[in-house]
């Protein structure tokens, strides 16, 4: 089963998010913050990571930049989603090594198609 991990400050869109997911199939981790994430991608390593920008403790941008010093966790498709929705916002996630980038609020099946594309594609170093 694909594990998906879900790092989300907002303790509503983090269990919503999760929920969703595990009705379509997926297992789900979660995680508070950046940090919080790190330490749970150590643990196990997931097969994807849905991940928001700001967050406390550790942002999503420094946590793609952490992931990205490790070879084996720069490999996980990596998708940011966040209420940031500006051209340059999205560019900068792109920029930084994301392999997707979700506007909140998105539908269901726009995040089910993201998921897919990148498990499909998979991480290419």
């Amino acid at each position: 089963m694909v594990q998906i991990l879900i790092i989300e400050d907002d303790m509503n869109i983090r269990s919503n998010t999760a929920e969703l997911l595990e009705l379509e199939g997926y297992a789900t981790l979660t995680a508070v913050n950046g940090k919080d994430g790190l330490n749970k991608i150590a643990g196990c390593s997931p097969d994807l990571i849905l991940c928001d920008l700001r967050m406390p403790e550790m942002d999503g941008f420094s946590l793609l930049a952490h992931l990205g010093k490790n070879p084996e966790w720069k490999r996980i498709p990596f998708i940011f989603f966040s209420a940031k929705s500006e051209k340059m916002d999205v560019q900068k996630g792109f920029a930084a090594g994301a392999d997707d980038y979700l506007v909140k609020p998105f539908e269901l099946v726009d995040l089910l198609n993201a998921i897919q594309q990148c498990l499909l594609k998979g991480k290419i170093s």
